[in-house]
């Protein structure tokens, strides 16, 4: 079975169940790789390579690559820039507008490749670096300010909470995982609020103890994340404090350091 494939549009949504009707879990960027696990016509079951999540994609919105090409890191390290306009130009004339930390696979000389379809590429792409994550994150985390939340959203136009600090770190050269009970396994611990710097993630529970939220700390008294929007809010020891709610809207649970 020809298993390996990648996304080739600017978004799309994989799904809880095999149907357009099912939930959103979470979103494919172009040249995001996947593994097919399971076929039916018209749908696949598929394990993402970044972070190794699973649900079900119209199969349309992928492209078959070769074992080669699918585990050719370097061939994927290239990805679109903090700004609005990443065009991407089709052989056709026809644009594709993408989202920040989309990936450029193959990209050289203002061209990237999907599969055998080459894409002029009009931004000017970078390979993010975690050497210099303390001098970036913070702008980098701002940038998606006001985005809308979205459940399952990777992108500036819908983020949800998980996601938004997933490719915040992604575009910083770091890669965690998708969901922010599993991102809660990963990391160092913080001890305390008061040691909590630039960067760091703290995460929230619900009455159950389960870990629902997360967000990425600019301060150790001031958190970014994606709640109704990416906003900044004021953190204290127990939570996160929603001015124009006037109450405590998100538990503190625990801090992790990943730099």
């Amino acid at each position: 079975m020809d298993n390996y494939h990648v996304c080739r549009l600017a978004v799309a949504p994989i799904r809880k169940e095999p149907s357009d009707k099912s939930e959103i879990v979470s979103q494919l960027l172009l040249g995001d790789r996947v593994e097919v696990l399971e076929k039916t016509e018209k749908w696949c079951l598929i394990k993402t390579h970044h972070d190794n999540y699973e649900g079900w994609m119209d199969y349309k919105q992928l492209q078959k690559i070769s074992d080669l090409q699918f585990h050719d890191e370097k061939a994927f390290s290239n990805l679109t820039p903090f700004q609005l306009d990443n065009t991407l130009i089709a052989s056709n004339g026809t644009k594709y507008y993408l989202s920040p930390g989309s990936t450029l696979p193959y990209f050289e000389n203002g061209f990237c490749y999907v599969g055998d379809e080459r894409f002029e590429v009009t931004s000017k792409p970078f390979i993010p670096s975690k050497n210099d994550f303390k001098l970036n994150v913070e702008q980098s985390a701002k940038f998606f300010e006001n985005t809308p939340y979205l459940w399952g959203g990777r992108t500036f136009f819908g983020i949800d909470c998980s996601g938004f600090v997933q490719i915040v770190y992604k575009l910083n050269g770091i890669q965690i995982k998708r969901d922010a009970s599993q991102q809660a396994e990963q990391g160092e611990i913080v001890d305390f609020l008061a040691s909590a710097l630039l960067g760091d993630l703290a995460f929230f529970d619900n009455e159950d103890g389960k870990i629902t939220h997360v967000g990425l700390m600019l301060s150790n008294d001031k958190i970014i994340h994606s709640a109704g929007k990416v906003r900044i809010d004021p953190i204290d020891d127990q939570g996160i404090y929603n001015a124009e709610l006037g109450k405590y809207t998100h538990k503190l649970r625990i801090i992790k350091r990943f730099v």
